[in-house]
């Protein structure tokens, strides 16, 4: 089993930023992409990013220039930088994990709450 735990939400303004964290434990080496996942009120868990282990990503367009995802393999960390936050980022985020690009995800952080205000 794989244990994701996040941290680093909280609340700012628009045009601030963010860093959120998720520590890996487990079986977590078998696992190649690590990414983060979004959900706003009323609305379907969406992409925000991922990485797999040798670094290539990929971003949701809505984010592209203004979040970056990296990723320690050796802490088994994945970290998501985000910038010029815009209200409309507002949401729970979601660590995840999953064998590759095209498995199932095999295990979800419990979330972490980012407001941005207008």
């Amino acid at each position: 089993q794989v244990h994701l735990v996040e941290s680093g939400g909280g609340s700012v303004q628009t045009g601030g930023s963010l860093r959120l964290s998720c520590s890996g434990s487990g079986s977590i080496s078998s696992m190649n992409v690590m990414g983060w996942h979004r959900q706003a009120p009323g609305q379907q868990r969406e992409l925000v990013a991922a990485i797999n282990s040798g670094g290539i990503t990929n971003y949701a367009d809505t984010v592209k220039g203004r979040f970056t995802i990296s990723r320690d393999n050796a802490q088994n960390t994945v970290y998501l930088q985000m910038n010029s936050l815009k209200p409309e980022d507002t949401a729970v985020y979601y660590c995840n994990a999953r064998a590759d690009w095209y498995t199932d995800f095999a295990s979800w952080g419990q979330g972490t709450q980012v407001t941005v205000s207008s």
